[in-house]
């Protein structure tokens, strides 16, 4: 649960510790801004991605569905700054299907959560593996870290790519090679 007097506390100690005065007229609400706006970004510490895909439609197709350009902002865990992209998700079907809002709600649902790319990718693959039980799934995340871009070695545009596989993704290249040419 969120507990957002701490949050407050924190970032009046944060003003302070860089030399600001939270009392200051334009600072006086920050704190409170700051904290409603972790209550957001961070919502997916208190969602269960499980929610969205246990709505499963039968279907006899058992070729590729791929979502793809889905955006997304996260948050570094190392350095609390924002990192932003997009994810593409494919899946085989083993007899179902769920809506396609559901596979964008899950890429939010793990987003929402202070973490690093390459963890953020296996979680959307795991929870597809996990819940929808298809032949195969595989994930590919295309993301810009302001903690690279903004600070240290001050890189703009600069991406980082993460992939992860699971099932008959994991053993076929041709069927990875499919993959990568209808991404892009």
């Amino acid at each position: 649960m969120f507990d957002r007097e701490k949050i407050q506390q924190g970032v009046r100690l944060i003003l302070e510790g860089v030399g600001e005065n939270p009392e200051r007229e334009g600072l006086l609400e920050t704190p409170e801004r700051v904290a409603r706006m972790y209550e957001e970004i961070f919502s997916g510490l208190q969602t269960d991605a499980k929610e969205h895909l246990a709505k499963r439609f039968s279907a006899d197709n058992n070729e590729m569905v791929l979502e793809k350009d889905i955006v997304f902002y996260s948050t570094c865990e190392h350095h609390l700054m924002p990192f932003f992209g997009k994810a593409h998700v494919a899946y085989i079907p083993s007899g179902e299907v769920v809506g396609l809002s559901k596979i964008a709600r899950t890429v939010e649902v793990y987003a929402r959560r202070p973490q690093i790319q390459e963890q953020l990718t296996a979680q959307i693959a795991d929870a597809i593996n996990d819940e929808l039980h298809p032949l195969g799934v595989m994930v590919m995340i295309e993301a810009e870290h302001t903690c690279m871009t903004m600070r240290g070695v001050k890189k703009p545009g600069s991406k980082t790519l993460t992939y992860v596989t699971r099932g008959l993704f994991e053993e076929d290249v041709q069927l990875q090679d499919k993959f990568f040419r209808l991404v892009k």
